[in-house]
């Protein structure tokens, strides 16, 4: 992508990885060994016809989304836990 990018004067950040990746599944399927400069050269033209637009205001935070649930993970065999909780009880919630 990055060969492709500055071959079409872009950044790579505006390739699609997608289009990139399929791309490349069928160049490496047509067979091995057709690593010549000219079809590399072709199929770099082919990755930079695609480009994905500007996403603006696209911004994530950074945040669980979930909260903590107020019991503890279940950290052993689900038959062991059911065991367990028959003989001692269900344990007590986490603060």
């Amino acid at each position: 992508m990055a060969q492709a990018a500055l071959l079409a004067d872009l950044l790579p950040r505006q390739l699609s990885f997608k289009h990139t990746l399929q791309l490349w599944f069928c160049w490496r399927r047509s067979g091995p060994g057709n690593y010549d400069d000219e079809k590399l050269g072709c199929l770099f033209i082919l990755i930079a016809q695609q480009q994905v637009g500007k996403r603006r205001g696209r911004i994530e935070p950074r945040a669980l989304k979930r909260r903590a649930k107020s019991f503890p993970l279940l950290v052993k065999h689900r038959h062991a836990a059911r065991e367990d909780v028959r003989i001692n009880g269900h344990p007590k919630k986490l603060k």
